[in-house]
């Protein structure tokens, strides 16, 4: 299984997202590969959000390692979930598509919304990450019989 995680910069809720899933995923010993990735390129190369790292350490999550990278059409041919945070990064995702096959795997992060960028407000880091922990668990549960 194969999942990547999107939003805009990827500095603050892909990673987050990423993290999370990756912590929940090597707990339960499952062989999945997650990842994430922008559909900007402001970041390239960079860790990250500070904020973003200092939520996902109290919660025992280390996201320290990530670089950020945008969002590539080959990436459709890599992974079998692409899950985007909003509806602007669903769009400018399914507009790379190319057939009906790389249309079919992406879809929101969140089946009934989305998550608000905190970047602006410090104080929504932290319901922000918590609300992609409660889904994490949910895609484990979603996806866990297709290992």
């Amino acid at each position: 299984m194969k999942i990547l995680m999107v939003c805009l910069g990827n500095i603050c809720r892909s990673p987050l997202a990423h993290g999370v899933l990756e912590h929940l995923v090597k707990e339960r010993n499952l062989n999945w590969k997650i990842d994430s990735a922008g559909t900007g390129n402001w970041h390239i190369g960079e860790k990250p959000d500070r904020r973003s790292i200092a939520v996902a350490q109290k919660y025992g999550v280390d996201i320290t390692n990530q670089s950020c990278r945008q969002f590539d059409i080959s990436d459709f041919e890599r992974y079998d979930h692409i899950l985007t945070m909003d509806q602007n990064n669903l769009s400018d995702v399914i507009s790379l598509a190319t057939n009906d096959a790389d249309f079919g795997k992406v879809r929101l992060f969140l089946k009934n919304g989305i998550v608000p960028d905190p970047y602006h407000d410090d104080s929504q880091f932290e319901p922000v990450y918590l609300m992609i922990e409660e889904r994490c668990k949910e895609i484990i549960e979603e996806f866990g019989s297709n290992r």
